[in-house]
């Protein structure tokens, strides 16, 4: 082999030691892309890649996939999903149409204030919060009230093993002078 070939693989197979090793920063374990996203859950979006099938249809994000950069549009790219049936049970199979993921960079937020598919920036006000700001009116897009509920709700319910309220602030340790951890 010669040793500008040598050279080239060397340099080549640098930038994939670090996946080797598994020393990653945090922001290439979170986002492999190192965008930051603009979008989030409940924004009105529209496509406007034109080889897109889906091309001007417009809907609200239901799910974001930020490592493999798609999002899942409310009424865009929708295909047919077949669904199994249970002979056990006597249900038949069938088929429905679901949506299905389509690439990130597909999809405009819409600016509320023209109607139009925008670009976004991000600014921060004199209060100190970051708010995104429509490119083509300047209007600012607020967060979707949907983010406020969680997606995967917290556990309410005590079971057996947990403690109860009471028992938290029962006070179980009272410290006297004959301690041997006195200083």
């Amino acid at each position: 082999m010669s040793n500008a070939r040598t050279r080239a693989l060397k340099t080549l197979m640098k930038g994939r030691e670090k996946f080797k090793r598994g020393i990653l920063s945090d922001k290439e374990r979170l986002d492999p892309n190192g965008r930051k996203w603009s979008l989030v859950r409940g924004d009105k979006v529209q496509v406007v890649h034109r080889r897109h099938a889906e091309f001007g249809k417009s809907g609200t994000i239901l799910q974001v996939d930020r490592r493999r950069d798609r999002v899942k549009v409310e009424g865009v790219n929708m295909k047919p999903f077949i669904v199994k049936g249970n002979k056990a049970l006597n249900i038949k199979g069938w088929t429905e149409e679901r949506e299905r993921m389509i690439p990130y960079g597909s999809v405009n937020l819409v600016d509320p204030v023209t109607g139009l598919p925008t670009r976004v920036y991000k600014k921060f006000l004199d209060d100190g919060s970051k708010v995104r700001v429509s490119k083509k009116s300047g209007a600012i897009i607020p967060r979707p009230e949907i983010l406020s509920i969680r997606k995967r709700p917290l556990r309410v319910t005590e079971g057996d093993c947990d403690t109860t309220g009471d028992e938290v602030w029962k006070e179980t340790y009272s410290p006297d002078e004959s301690s041997t951890w006195s200083r």
